[in-house]
């Protein structure tokens, strides 16, 4: 099993996750998704917090440096705010429910890290306060990322 290097977390963005290993090829494709799932997946898309709404727009249409993020998508039974698969990353939004859910969290940390992905936590109040430096932060991510991804002889 590949150790998990955690990245530097604190107020307003941390990551967990591999920065060098390349995601899962086809890794949300071909998922089982029983009905129960798909209906839950449906209503976080149709109920998504003030935050996520404020962010998603600035994020679908490959509007953030052209990358293709997706919403409450399903990875490997868990759900993401918000995955880029080019670049491997998991961003979510963290609010009061989050705090209550901390196992789950771990657990869905752990299972996205084993499969390479890098995990961005951002607090609800985070979004609306600095939206500036989310995207910032999401875009350098997921560029050193890809650039790591695509080119070998990067540290």
């Amino acid at each position: 099993m590949r150790a998990v290097t955690p990245l530097p977390s604190g107020r307003g963005a941390g990551g967990v996750g591999s920065s060098r290993r390349p995601p899962v090829p086809h890794l949300i494709s071909g998922q089982k998704l029983n009905d129960a799932k798909a209906a839950f997946v449906q209503k976080l898309r149709r109920e998504m917090t003030p935050e996520e709404t404020l962010l998603w727009p600035r994020l679908r249409g490959n509007r953030l440096h052209g990358l293709h993020f997706r919403r409450q998508q399903l990875i490997h039974g868990f759900i993401a705010d918000f995955y880029c698969h080019a670049a491997g990353v998991v961003v979510e939004v963290d609010g009061d429910v989050h705090d209550d859910q901390a196992e789950y969290a771990t657990a869905r940390d752990l299972a996205f890290a084993n499969l390479g992905l890098l995990v961005l936590r951002f607090r609800n109040e985070d979004v609306p306060a600095n939206i500036a430096d989310v995207l910032r932060r999401v875009g350098t991510a997921c560029a050193d990322r890809i650039t790591a991804i695509t080119d070998p002889n990067t540290e």
